[in-house]
Order: C-alpha cells, then sequence, then structure tokens
C-alpha cells in the first residue's frame, strides 16, 4: 500500500463473552473518539452478570465512534466502537483479541498400568 492511502472504518462487534452471555453493560470507556490506540490497549470495561472485564482493543488506528454510552446495555454481537485504521501492513485489521499462546510439543501420555475391568 502507499503512504498517502486512506484510512479505512472499521467497527468492532461485541464480542462473546462466554458461558452462554447475550449482553453486557458499558461500565467505562477508556478512549474517546479521536484517541489513538495500539491492538491490545484497553478498550472498554464492561459487565456481565457473571462478572467485569475489560477488552482490549483488536485494531491500531484512531477511535472514530463509540456506539454506547456508559450504562448502557450492549447485546453480543452489536457494534461497539468504529474505528479508523491505519492502511499499513500489519496496521490494525480487526482480528483475534489477546495473544495467542505459542505452540508447545504436545505430550504423550503413557498409561502404565491397564485399567480394571
Amino acid at each position: 500500500m502507499s503512504e498517502n492511502a486512506p484510512a479505512r472504518e472499521s467497527t468492532f462487534h461485541l464480542p462473546d463473552l462466554g458461558e452462554g452471555l447475550v449482553e453486557a453493560t458499558v461500565l467505562e470507556w477508556l478512549v474517546a473518539p479521536g484517541d489513538r490506540i495500539a491492538r491490545n490497549d484497553p478498550l472498554v470495561e464492561v459487565e456481565t452478570t457473571k462478572s467485569a472485564a475489560e477488552i482490549p482493543s483488536p485494531a491500531t488506528g484512531v477511535v472514530a465512534r463509540l456506539h454506547a454510552e456508559a450504562g448502557a446495555v450492549v447485546a453480543v454481537g452489536a457494534p461497539l466502537v468504529t474505528f479508523e485504521v491505519d492502511p499499513e501492513p500489519g496496521g490494525g485489521a480487526p482480528g483475534i483479541v489477546g495473544t495467542v499462546p505459542a505452540e508447545e510439543p504436545t505430550r504423550r501420555r503413557v498409561r502404565l498400568r491397564p485399567p480394571r475391568e
């Protein structure tokens, strides 16, 4: 891509936070429109019926719009925030939030005694 390529917008939706939860309440935004943010920087704190969690940014770029106010209930899959993502390679296409653990070699389990019937 060229250096003068325009930023493109990308919307991040509230991810499934696990255990069948269907919504979350926005407790606090940790960014504001116009803020530049890097991938995995703290984005928003949300609360579910099970716990509170901080969601990291899935992209590097500028926060264009927040789609919910603090205190609002947001459904899983609903728009949460829109970014103007950098057009640079690796500059922020939304993807995996967090870090991916390094692969470890699998260990072979050996049963020392045969099971009893």
